[in-house]
């Protein structure tokens, strides 16, 4: 049993089959569930009907970094987005200093906006970071984010910031990212991570892993995710995919009848 911690499935909907059969490929690979992340108002919408659609999905609520500064939530709406039932966690949010430029304490005010509400609902955090790797972690430590918990995704980082995450009870989820050959000091990284604060996620439709780098990602890929971990942690596979879905079921307590 597996569980994609973090997928786009509403940009799959092009693909052959559709979202359909996205998940249901997924669920017959054994991916029992699989979370599916907003990045903007308007995917919120889509991403909570998507939820609704099929039982072994679930929804983030959110706005992504680089999405243009004038679109916003405050935190009582973003409060009123956490409502829906199958809306489990706050983000992608974050900080993200590789595709924006200038002054960006907007970006940073989001980021603040978005914990804030984590916090009231009691709704882990969904995190993104590129390039911004300590002034991540300065505001997830000063607004007490762990209070609501939550994951770094697509984690790329150092050990030093790892920790940092450890420290507050955060999960750190892997992407194909660490199948690649130049990800050598990711690899060490997850080599060091304790089991039972790993999660592992596909971020489909990007970031394929080995065999099928370049290639569309999808759910039932985070298969090769948990097998390049067992192999590069001297774990079994079955370990790496049983232990990941407890700590996810950990995090999100609620979804542990949809992935039992």
């Amino acid at each position: 049993m597996y569980i994609d911690s973090h997928c786009h499935l509403n940009l799959l909907a092009e693909e052959p089959g559709g979202i359909e059969a996205m998940v249901n490929e997924a669920t017959e690979q054994g991916i029992q569930h699989i979370l599916c992340i907003a990045i903007d108002k308007k995917t919120t919408s889509d991403v909570k009907k998507i939820a609704d659609t099929y039982p072994q999905v679930t929804a983030s609520v959110g706005i992504h970094p680089n999405v243009e500064q004038e679109e916003q939530y405050t935190v009582e709406a973003l409060v009123a987005e956490a409502t829906h039932p199958k809306v489990i966690a706050i983000g992608e949010t974050g900080l993200d200093y590789f595709r924006s430029e200038g002054d960006l304490e907007w970006q940073r005010d989001r980021f603040r906006i978005h914990i804030e509400a984590a916090k009231q609902t009691r709704k882990p955090l969904i995190i993104h970071t590129r390039e911004a790797r300590d002034d991540t972690m300065d505001i997830l430590e000063a607004e007490q984010a762990e209070e609501a918990g939550g994951i770094i995704h697509c984690f790329t980082e150092n050990w030093e910031t790892a920790k940092r995450a450890l420290d507050i009870g955060f999960y750190i989820s892997l992407s194909g990212i660490v199948t690649f050959k130049s990800a050598k000091e990711l690899q060490e990284v997850a080599k060091k991570l304790p089991l039972d604060r790993i999660l592992i996620e596909t971020d489909s439709p990007y970031l394929a892993p080995v065999p099928h780098r370049g290639k569309t990602n999808r759910p039932v890929f985070v298969k090769h995710v948990a097998e390049f971990l067992a192999e590069l942690r001297g774990e079994s596979v079955e370990d790496i995919a049983r232990i990941t879905t407890e700590n996810f079921q950990r995090l999100f307590p609620s979804t542990l009848a949809l992935t039992s």
